[in-house]
């Protein structure tokens, strides 16, 4: 059996019942160059090693993470033609290895400068500075607070009910993935904040000067950084936000968290992250992270 047809297979048939289609949709497409023409038999370590290193995106050769993703639909796809009766013989896909969890997370001085320079941008100030806050407080992707509405549920994105002070993730009717969506309680400090911000008009918690919904911040991101460390400058200071991205935010409110005290029970709850994760990842920054240990190791016998 050809992989481009079991690919099809699974595109045609499992994508329109998956929360995002479209994701498999580029995976498919990024895998059908190499694969397409090659038979499920063909599937081994030294063809799958090939493919990650023949795989170019737009700059430059794709990351392990990304090389990772595509090839699990491969296997998916394979499974499913097994399951369904269309492939008599099984084929294991060879991963690389699963890259390492991202350790970069905002000091409270550069959260602190990012902010002072996302208020000194003329048309992106006001909803890059919501942005900013927004993951900072609630540990949320980019996409999710993009879509973040005020008040009022939507198929179209999560909402914050300000009455509740609770914070909603996933749209209405949207299936659960495993980028989990979950509903959590909102701090006092920001629920205040979001509700001056409800009574004064506002639809949508990250919007423009005109009040419409904001597609992206990427240009306004990128000034940021750069103004902040040029505004930290004339202060004497000297910080580096080069490496910082959008999802530096989900990493510094989840780090922030655990440093204070959070339970990793409770930061997987509130953060929509897998426990797994919170113990791996960010386990470390707790004060009573294996205190159990310590002490036991400054008894005296």
């Amino acid at each position: 059996m050809l992989l481009a047809d079991c690919l099809a297979i699974y595109g045609e048939e499992h994508a329109p019942h998956v929360a995002a289609p479209w994701r498999l949709g580029y995976a498919i497409e990024a895998l059908i160059p190499f694969w397409g023409n090659r038979r499920v038999s063909e599937i081994t370590g030294n063809t799958c090693r090939a493919y990650g290193k023949s795989r170019i995106t737009k700059r430059g050769p794709a990351s392990p993470g990304t090389i990772r993703r595509e090839l699990n639909v491969l296997q998916a796809a394979v499974n499913y033609c097994l399951k369904e009766g269309k492939l008599t013989t099984p084929a294991q896909v060879s991963l690389p290895a699963r890259p390492a969890g991202k350790e970069r997370w905002l000091t409270r001085q550069e959260a602190a400068w990012l902010l002072r320079a996302a208020r000194n941008l003329r048309l992106d100030g006001r909803h890059l500075q919501d942005f900013i806050l927004h993951g900072l407080y609630t540990g949320s992707r980019k996409a999710t607070i993009l879509a973040m509405h005020m008040n009022t549920p939507s198929m179209s994105g999560g909402h914050v009910d300000t009455i509740q002070g609770l914070l909603f993730r996933k749209p209405i009717g949207k299936v659960m993935t495993k980028k989990r969506q979950g509903v959590c309680r909102l701090p006092d400090r920001y629920l205040a904040h979001l509700r001056r911000q409800a009574k004064n008009g506002r639809k949508f918690v990250v919007e423009d000067y005109k009040g419409r919904r904001v597609g992206d911040i990427e240009t306004g991101w990128k000034r940021a950084i750069l103004l902040a460390a040029e505004l930290a400058r004339t202060k004497g200071i000297d910080i580096d936000l080069s490496d910082v991205t959008p999802h530096t935010l989900k990493h510094t409110a989840i780090t922030w968290a655990m440093q204070k005290g959070a339970s990793p029970w409770d930061a997987a709850g509130y953060f929509s992250t897998s426990l797994r994760t919170i113990e791996e990842v960010y386990g470390h920054h707790s004060p009573d992270h294996q205190q159990s240990v310590v002490a036991a190791l400054n008894r005296r016998a």
